[in-house]
């Protein structure tokens, strides 16, 4: 007897267009801000309000960068072996002529922290600790300034000497520094267990408070500032670094070339101070909705409760994020899944944002994860969807090798291409060589995404048009000016948004615009 071979399906899906300023379209986002401006510029230079924490030389060093924003910044001669094309690179035209926006560098609102007092914070036994008490260096500067100042601040720029990056996340070695012992216990990591005696009044256990957070300074200070304004954090050694060299005489970190990390910062300076993000996708159907969801943890719950929250994209690009409930969401090792009531809140939260924006209800909702989505947490995102709303639940993981394609030539297989396994699974390539940039930005052969459409509402939609939207959703990461990232925005920012969700400094936030999270 013989059986019918199964013949896989390879497709190639087109690379998204996204849209800049008068409609006008372009793949690539430099090559639409360069040609045409911001999808929302407006018709005058818009001046923008910045201040600036870190220590006089990381000031200096702003500023310094910011001199260089307002002209060209040209990308570096091609070194020792490197294409005299290099077209994933492109000089920077400058702050005003790409954007449209400005600001004087010399008039910006700086707050000093010497640099010894950061060094004596970072030095404390108790990293907890130590994180705790630089962080608040920077929070207490800001809060200070906000008490004495009328004028308001569109986005805070943290410049970081080298010891906050190298002492100040979680597992921090600290070696070769000379410690000093703060408040606590060098081991403690959580509260002390002294319920009775904390109740009576007897002790004061508040400043224990710091032992609910994660160690981590990004974190702290993105939590922190949900309800100041967006923030930008940036190195020393990012800004200038031939101020840093080895004794060898090279810097002390390898950083992207000057034309790069203009754009990126102006990228970032643009998206967090502007009501609309510098482009949007240009193909993406009208009434579409998409939502990351997003599970994390918290940290030292007695419960080994989880905090969930959902990440809302449009057709804008710009998202907004909702904070869920905290709860025993957590079902194994890998597996979070929501519970009736909390999920039909969260996506209530959702669909009324969604509604205040447009005036009636979307017509599709994806909602992206990592998992799968359980009965009673499905039945009840239904329920909560209106009638005209399809409801998709799509899983999108990542792949660690088992699965490759290779092709003739000198690069590997083309972004965009697609392995149709059946009519609700494939494999997508979302990193690989893409023609127009004529090279592969990656250290080895590509691995694709694995996508499923796992449950619809209604009538679940093709595969390829599911696959399109998540290449679609690849090229709205508003951080940086890159061609592309390897994960959609929808799942690319969901670790990080957690992050700064399951600490304690962000309770009560249960919807924020995305740029204050990036």
């Amino acid at each position: 007897m013989k059986f019918a071979e199964t013949s896989l399906i390879v497709e190639h899906l087109h690379e998204p267009e996204l849209e800049f300023a008068y409609g006008q379209p372009s793949p690539h986002p430099k090559d639409g801000l360069f040609l045409y401006g911001p999808h929302a510029r407006a018709k005058k230079t818009r001046e923008i309000r910045v201040g600036v924490v870190g220590t006089t030389d990381g000031i200096s060093h702003f500023r310094g960068w910011a001199r260089k924003l307002q002209q060209v910044v040209a990308v570096p001669p091609p070194g020792k072996g490197e294409k005299q094309d290099r077209l994933h690179l492109a000089n920077f035209p400058g702050l005003e002529e790409t954007f449209g926006i400005t600001f004087e560098p010399d008039e910006v609102s700086t707050l000093s922290i010497p640099l010894a007092d950061i060094d004596k914070a970072t030095s404390i036994l108790n990293l907890h600790e130590a994180v705790d008490k630089v962080a608040k260096l920077y929070i207490d500067r800001v809060r200070k300034h906000l008490r004495n100042e009328e004028q308001a601040v569109d986005v805070w720029v943290l410049v970081l000497p080298e010891i906050v990056y190298e002492r100040c996340r979680p597992g921090s070695k600290r070696a070769g520094v000379a410690m000093e012992v703060g408040d606590f216990k060098r081991r403690q990591k959580v509260k002390e267990s002294l319920p009775l005696l904390a109740a009576a009044g007897v002790i004061d256990q508040s400043n224990e408070d710091i032992f609910s957070d994660v160690p981590d300074f990004h974190r702290r200070i993105k939590a922190e500032f949900l309800t100041i304004a967006p923030t930008q954090l940036v190195r020393e050694t990012t800004l200038a670094p031939d101020a840093f060299l080895n004794k060898a005489g090279y810097p002390v970190r390898k950083t992207q070339d000057a034309a790069t990390v203009a754009w990126n910062l102006a990228t970032g300076l643009y998206y967090k101070t502007q009501p609309k993000p510098p482009w949007r996708l240009a193909t993406v159907r009208p009434g579409v909705c998409y939502i990351g969801m997003v599970y994390k943890s918290l940290p030292q719950d007695p419960e080994g409760h989880a905090c969930c929250a959902a990440q809302m994209f449009l057709n804008e690009g710009d998202g907004v994020v909702f904070r869920g409930a905290n709860g025993p969401w957590k079902t194994g090792d890998y597996e979070y899944h929501l519970k009736k009531d909390a999920a039909k809140r969260l996506l209530n939260m959702v669909l009324e944002t969604y509604i205040e924006m447009h005036g009636e209800p979307p017509k599709e909702l994806f909602i992206h994860g990592q998992t799968y989505f359980n009965d009673e947490e499905w039945d009840a995102f239904c329920a909560a969807a209106p009638k005209g709303t399809n409801v998709v639940g799509v899983r999108i993981r990542t792949t660690g090798g088992e699965t490759k394609l290779f092709r003739d030539g000198d690069y590997p297989v083309l972004r965009g291409t697609a392995l149709l396994l059946d009519q609700q699974t494939a494999y997508l390539w979302t990193t690989g060589y893409v023609p127009q940039l004529d090279t592969y930005i990656g250290p080895e052969t590509p691995n694709p995404l694995h996508v499923t459409v796992m449950r619809s509402k209604n009538a679940k939609p093709d595969i390829r048009t599911v696959l399109a939207d998540i290449m679609g959703l690849t090229k709205i990461n508003y951080n940086s000016c890159n061609f592309n990232d390897g994960l959609p925005v929808t799942v690319r920012f969901a670790r990080m948004v957690g992050d700064v969700l399951t600490m304690g400094s962000a309770k009560g936030q249960e919807k924020q615009p995305f740029k204050y999270y990036v």
